[in-house]
């Protein structure tokens, strides 16, 4: 299959990009410099040209809070930009795939949000991306949604990175504690997307790390496997979202029920603690020495 992927110079699309060549697809990577998926015309034309028989939509404004402050920037990529794609997809008859986010759900619920439960965004980036769903819904079993959650990989920044760099500096890691979730592994979504491509899924799949946690538990982990609770003097507090004051607001519980894309593939999602100490491994952690510096820092 002759596949496209936008955004294939991001976190995603970076790991995504050789795994979909490494199971056989004849696999192209555009990224904003070959289109920009704002620009109608182009994309057009450039999805036009490359002739595919799926595009995985990867590129995006993924900038929680900078949206609230720029919406139309968010818009202008996350709805518009995927309306341009799902449009140019269309007229070529080629599927879709778009990734969204647990960001959809509003949080109210404390049970796995299922692909056909309400969704409520609640803030500027969570609200664009929606829109974008509903571009790829208007393609029928063309379209195929994939929602993720708390992403992270060696190709961008990351909370996993955010973690390692401050708890080198010895500083005192102040962290949310009031919102739930389940980190997710480039690597595990980026072979679960090829898996989801060669069984033909349509619709919306949820996949993410197995299991749950919330940020601070997180923090507490990364900083575990790191080795870096062994230094000494690196604290991991609790604190509430209310004290960060961030722009956007997050839901407080946005864990996603994994049953579809199981009983699609027969496969289990990596349990995310267990896909954590993979990441690591992969980019060589070892924990290093903390310098005589003593910070607080606040991570969300």
């Amino acid at each position: 299959m002759r596949v496209l992927v936008t955004g294939a110079n991001g976190m995603l699309g970076r790991d995504l990009v050789p795994v979909l060549a490494a199971a056989g697809h004849e696999t192209a990577g555009a990224t904003r410099a070959a289109f920009d998926v704002t620009d109608r015309d182009e994309t057009l034309r450039a999805i036009g040209e490359a002739a595919p028989d799926l595009v995985v939509h990867a590129a995006a404004y993924t900038r929680v809070d900078d949206a609230e402050r720029e919406p139309e920037k968010a818009f202008a990529v996350n709805h518009g930009g995927t309306r341009n794609v799902a449009d140019a997809c269309g007229m070529r008859g080629a599927r879709l795939l778009y990734v969204s986010t647990d960001y959809v759900f509003d949080g109210t619920v404390r049970t796995p949000y299922r692909e056909a439960d309400p969704t409520n965004p609640l803030s500027v980036y969570a609200r664009s991306k929606r829109m974008g769903e509903r571009e790829v819904e208007r393609l029928g079993n063309d379209g195929l949604i994939v929602r993720t959650s708390w992403l992270y990989g060696p190709h961008g920044p990351n909370f996993v990175e955010a973690i390692l760099r401050q708890a080198r500096e010895r500083g005192r890691l102040t962290v949310v504690n009031d919102q739930e979730g389940a980190p997710t592994y480039t690597a595990d979504l980026a072979e679960a997307i090829v898996v989801l491509l060669d069984h033909g899924a349509g619709g919306k799949v949820h996949f993410s790390g197995a299991g749950s946690c919330t940020w601070f538990e997180f923090a507490r982990e990364i900083v575990s496997q790191a080795g870096m609770s062994r230094l000494g003097g690196i604290e991991v507090l609790p604190v509430t979202s209310e004290s960060r004051g961030r722009p956007a607001p997050r839901p407080a519980y946005s864990v996603l029920c994994l049953d579809r894309y199981v009983s699609l593939t027969a496969r289990r999602p990596p349990e995310w603690k267990e896909a954590l100490g993979r990441y690591l491994e992969r980019r060589g952690c070892a924990a290093l020495k903390p310098d005589n510096r003593h910070k607080e820092v606040g991570i969300s």
